[in-house]
């Protein structure tokens, strides 16, 4: 990737077909996903068949706040994303240098705070979660040895959104094969083998996460950034509080989203163990299932950044109008499956009879969900690019704490609901963002046309 102006036309993002070069940004980035979603579920698939109940449990839910944690990061991760695809859009390489630059210093001090407030804290997240008194123990115990990995989670985030921003998604999946790997590996040594259960679990994704990192590193070395990061060191600061600016709305977003679900799980742990395990498994399953349009989400991120910082503004549109075309044929296809084969998804990663119940009518109840994820993740993606942030996470609170949340409660409440019942709560909060969503780009596109910045 040059920053060089002059050969800014070569750049296949800035100019030529669409299709071509952002499925070819978006592919790696699925593949990314589907390793992280497996690198995730792997856990929980090998605790489930080795392990009590009790350890899926642990897992499941203290996957869920280490997800939340790791929103944080991965929102302020899309702030250096955006900034660095528009620096490179505008070929302006001093500009990438202290964006860069402002990320290392901005995350290094908060993996420092995110690791001491987990280690000290994780006996009262885990009450606030109402865990299941059988799960107690064993998910503190996960959530310390998780949180010893805070550093190398944000590492990883943060070198993967530099690549994104150089319009590269194919070293981030590299990158995370070979965490994948690691922790398949001692997953089925430290829990099949040794019987750890989920401390075994969480004990070998830091591991994983760790080496990581040092390859990552190793790689950044025998292929340096084109642009120097050292020489703007000292004129940094005003980059964290660009990344701030634009990356916070995401990473509160991101993370009130995660707590919503969180919370979601705390009202299931009040039903029982079998209702934790299986809402548990449900939302694992949501990563493998929304791998489509959450990597055109990341992928509109960056290739409308850069078109914007080119000036590129229509074109920009024409990509997310691909993206939803494509994105929306898979929707259709999840929600196929998570209607009518429920069941089946959900052994893969437990055995108990009562488990898969539950999940198979929790995914039935959140199947409409597919349909319309497809189309919303889109648009999402696309305001991001353009830096409009703060509606992106005015819009998720909005879904998650006003319809999400209070729904999820008022219907575990009915005499005789089941999980089915309860997972309806999800796609009726997805159908409030999506409108949410279509009407924005309505006004936007209004604003745009008045105000002639639309490029024709």
């Amino acid at each position: 990737m040059t920053n060089d102006k002059t050969n800014l036309k070569h750049n296949p993002f800035l100019s030529g077909p669409i299709f071509p070069p952002l499925v070819r940004f978006a592919l790696p980035l699925m593949f990314s996903l589907l390793l992280q979603a497996f690198y995730g579920g792997v856990d929980l698939a090998v605790v489930g068949r080795f392990s009590p109940t009790a350890s899926v449990s642990a897992v499941a839910t203290g996957s869920q706040v280490m997800q939340g944690l790791t929103a944080l990061i991965t929102g302020l991760t899309m702030g250096v994303t955006v900034l660095l695809g528009k620096a490179v859009g505008a070929g302006d390489k001093e500009d990438a240098g202290r964006v860069v630059a402002g990320q290392i210093k901005l995350f290094f001090a908060m993996a420092v705070f995110l690791t001491a407030a987990m280690v000290l804290f994780a006996p009262q997240v885990v009450r606030l979660m109402r865990v299941p008194r059988e799960a107690v123990p064993e998910t503190v115990r996960y959530l310390r040895i998780c949180s010893a990995g805070i550093v190398f989670i944000t590492a990883y985030n943060g070198i993967s959104g530099i690549f994104r921003g150089l319009g590269n998604s194919r070293s981030p999946l590299l990158f995370v094969l070979i965490a994948c790997f690691v922790n398949v590996f001692l997953d089925l040594l430290f829990v099949g083998g040794f019987h750890m259960d989920a401390s075994g679990a969480a004990l070998a994704t830091i591991i994983a996460q760790a080496f990581s990192v040092v390859f990552s590193l190793c790689y950044i070395r025998r292929r340096p950034l084109p642009f120097s990061v050292k020489e703007q060191w000292r004129k940094s600061g005003s980059a964290v509080g660009r990344i701030l600016k634009i990356g916070s709305p995401i990473a509160l977003q991101d993370f009130l989203t995660s707590l919503s679900f969180l919370i979601i799980t705390g009202i299931v742990n009040t039903l029982g163990l079998v209702a934790s395990a299986g809402v548990g498994i449900a939302e694992k399953l949501f990563v493998f299932l929304a791998i489509v349009p959450m990597a055109f989400m990341s992928a509109l991120s960056a290739f409308v950044a850069q078109n914007m910082g080119a000036g590129n503004q229509k074109r920009a549109e024409r990509a997310l109008f691909l993206a939803q075309g494509i994105s929306f044929c898979f929707g259709a296809a999840m929600f196929l499956l998570t209607c009518f084969a429920g069941r089946w998804l959900a052994g893969i990663f437990d055995n108990d009879p009562e488990v898969l119940n539950a999940a198979a009518q929790y995914l039935r109840g959140c199947s409409v969900e597919y349909l319309m994820i497809s189309v919303s993740f889109c648009f999402l993606g696309y305001f991001n690019g353009r830096e409009h942030t703060a509606f992106v996470m005015a819009q998720g609170l909005f879904s998650a704490f006003l319809v999400r949340i209070p729904l999820s409660y008022a219907l575990s409440r009915l005499a005789g609901a089941g999980m089915f019942f309860i997972g309806l709560a999800v796609p009726a909060s997805a159908f409030v963002s999506l409108t949410i969503c279509v009407v924005y780009f309505f006004l936007l596109r209004r604003k745009d046309i008045k105000s002639d910045k639309v490029q024709v």
